[in-house]
């Protein structure tokens, strides 16, 4: 039986239809690609999330969507996935996307990026598994999310080992190094594209 790729799966925009946004979806995708991993993706063809697809796909990586069947015609499903799975629930979606990652990596979003995000982040710090949550935000999209959840620190509300399951980076290279902590031992990293930055 073959090993299967390093998966990571990523939480990112369905609706954003900005240049960058766009930009840095696809240049993720094609790094997941040129390490040889795997893709775990929310299903949609659109936006960032198919941007992401798309570039894995075409530098040769794996591709899984996952999509609940009342979104497949309002995201546009990523027919063109290596593998489409089709859930009955929301609840069901993010089960699969989880079980199927060995890591996660949230780019900009609105509330159903920021709910995935969330889930994942609280199920890392209580212990329900122990997969490396990324955060990568070049352009300060998550900026007064974190500035709010240092303030939830300071009162109290939040602890330090929660802010500490998450790793927030600023350019690709530091967020695939984060992603990278998870690879089995011996699997060696690869050098930064010249691309990342």
């Amino acid at each position: 039986m073959t090993e299967r790729a390093f998966s990571v799966c990523v939480y990112c925009s369905a609706s954003a239809a900005d240049p960058a946004a766009l930009r840095l979806a696809a240049d993720v995708g094609t790094e997941i690609a040129r390490r040889g991993w795997q893709l775990v993706s929310g299903g949609g063809h659109v936006s960032m999330m198919g941007a992401v697809a798309v570039a894995a796909r075409g530098g040769g990586a794996h591709t899984t969507g996952v999509i609940p069947k009342r979104l497949v015609h309002q995201e546009v499903a990523d027919v063109d996935a290596d593998e489409l799975i089709v859930t009955d629930t929301m609840r069901e979606r993010k089960q699969v996307m989880e079980d199927r990652a060995d890591a996660f990596l949230t780019l900009p979003g609105g509330i159903g990026t920021l709910e995935e995000f969330f889930e994942t982040w609280t199920g890392g710090y209580l212990g329900l598994h122990d997969k490396p949550v990324v955060v990568l935000d070049p352009g300060g999209h998550y900026r007064g999310l974190f500035s709010w959840l240092r303030e939830l620190r300071e009162a109290g509300f939040l602890g330090r080992p929660a802010l500490d399951r998450i790793t927030i980076t600023e350019s690709p290279a530091a967020a695939f190094e984060a992603l990278a902590v998870a690879l089995p031992p011996g699997d060696a990293a690869l050098p930064p594209s010249s691309g990342s930055h």
